[in-house]
């Protein structure tokens, strides 16, 4: 196990110096501490003394045991970080980090939700009682704006603006955005701030738009299990069940209706453009459409194209 000599600083720059989140955080401890087990175990080493060959071998080990290539590529960048930390910190001279190579990431299509799916979703949840409304608003929020779900779950009543219709949100390393809110999601959380929430509170005080019984903030879990029995409900298909799949629905939607992908970076707090273009095989769908509608000669008679007989055929 790594020394708390070099991990608590190392942690603690990460938060407070580099801003952060605290699942950020606590990712980089995981991954340093699964390194350090198997260094200890295999090379009888501690992970500030390895070699550079070790780390090479362990590398191999993560790609040999099956493990994604966005796994293996979090782990040599949770690896980069640490050491250049501790390297610019005197504990040791160099960085054995850098003859290791990412992986390049499999770039899996996004799953998300047709149209008449999510209209079936976010009708799942019971109106009648306290705690489907707020369900049904946390729904709608959720394909409202496409926020990740710790983005949902943290929202305060400070940071929704109803009348207005947008709200602020606080995502990764702290940063703020301004997401718009449709008429429907700003309907089921006027709906439940004005009823619901004060029967789930009673008289008890919590500062998140979207408590629980207990008069707490909505942990990540519990949203997930409750978000997988609505997919159940709504007969959607077991492999689309993810917390994701509001997320990148909304995305595709927003795309698939002529947005563009600068615009779905900003709401979805992408720092990188690379991280949306996930997105892109949405825009050249779009694009072959309108190309096929709009251009003249994008559908020819007897197959689209120039006859064989054609003069100017080769």
């Amino acid at each position: 196990m790594m020394p708390d000599s070099t991990l608590t600083p190392f942690l603690e720059h990460l938060s407070s110096e580099r801003g952060l989140s605290a699942n950020t955080v606590a990712a980089y401890r995981r991954d340093l501490a699964q390194a350090a087990a198997w260094l200890s175990q295999q090379r009888e080493t501690a992970l500030p003394a390895v070699r550079s060959r070790d780390l090479v071998d362990y590398v191999r080990f993560l790609r040999e045991a099956g493990r994604a290539s966005s796994t293996v590529s979090r782990a040599i960048s949770a690896l980069r970080t640490y050491f250049r930390f501790i390297a610019g910190e005197g504990v040791r001279p160099d960085n054995p980090t850098r003859s290791l190579e990412t992986p390049a990431r499999w770039r899996r299509l996004p799953r998300y939700l047709r149209m008449e799916e999510v209209e079936v979703l976010l009708a799942a949840p019971d109106p009648t009682t306290p705690l489907g409304q707020r369900d049904r608003a946390l729904l709608e929020v959720l394909y409202a704006t496409g926020v990740r779900v710790s983005e949902l779950v943290g929202l305060c009543l400070s940071d929704v603006h109803l009348d207005a219709g947008f709200v602020l949100v606080r995502g990764k390393g702290d940063r703020e955005r301004l997401v718009p809110l449709g008429g429907q999601a700003v309907d089921a959380t006027r709906g439940f701030l004005r009823a619901g929430r004060g029967k789930i509170l009673k008289g008890r005080r919590c500062d998140v738009v979207f408590p629980t019984s207990r008069a707490r903030p909505l942990t990540r879990q519990a949203f997930w299990k409750n978000l997988r029995r609505y997919f159940r409900m709504a007969g959607i298909r077991e492999d689309l069940y993810s917390p994701h799949t509001l997320r990148h629905s909304f995305a595709t939607h927003l795309l698939e209706n002529g947005a563009d992908l600068r615009s779905v970076q900003t709401l979805l707090g992408h720092a990188d453009i690379s991280t949306t273009q996930i997105y892109t095989h949405v825009t050249r769908e779009r694009l072959r459409r309108i190309y096929e509608a709009k251009h003249p000669r994008a559908r020819q008679a007897g197959g689209g194209g120039r006859g064989a007989g054609s003069p100017n055929s080769v």
